[in-house]
């Protein structure tokens, strides 16, 4: 089974955040991965687009599917892993790592929490 680190939080929409101030870094789980196959193409926000807690902010298109990103927590797009997005395969390889989409500023920082632990995402998977 998959490693879901402790120092993320999760969505049951398979995002992934890690906190740093009222900075949240986003990806997608290796859960959402898997499902997904082989990603081939990535659509991120503009540096500077303004998201709201559980709407979409993006697509990730694989393989077999395309699949909408949803942003975990509200605020500001500020800063896009452009690297990601030259080369959308990077999430293949490690999307708890170096596999981050987008770091938003947070406007709610109390919505961190309403994630998910690791623990919790896992027995959410279990289900």
């Amino acid at each position: 089974m998959a490693q879901y680190p402790e120092t993320l939080r999760y969505t049951k929409d398979h995002e992934w955040a890690r906190i740093d101030g009222n900075v949240a870094v986003v990806g997608i789980t290796f859960f959402a991965k898997d499902q997904l196959g082989d990603v081939v193409f990535l659509e991120l926000p503009a540096e500077g687009t303004v998201v709201k807690r559980g709407d979409p902010f993006g697509v990730v298109e694989s393989t077999k599917a395309v699949s909408e990103l949803f942003a975990p927590v509200s605020g500001r797009v500020v800063k896009i892993n452009q690297a990601l997005v030259d080369a959308p395969d990077g999430i293949n390889d490690d999307p708890h790592g170096k596999g981050w989409m987008v770091e938003i500023m947070m406007s709610t920082p109390a919505e961190t929490a309403d994630l998910l632990t690791s623990e919790q995402y896992e027995a959410g998977l279990a289900h």
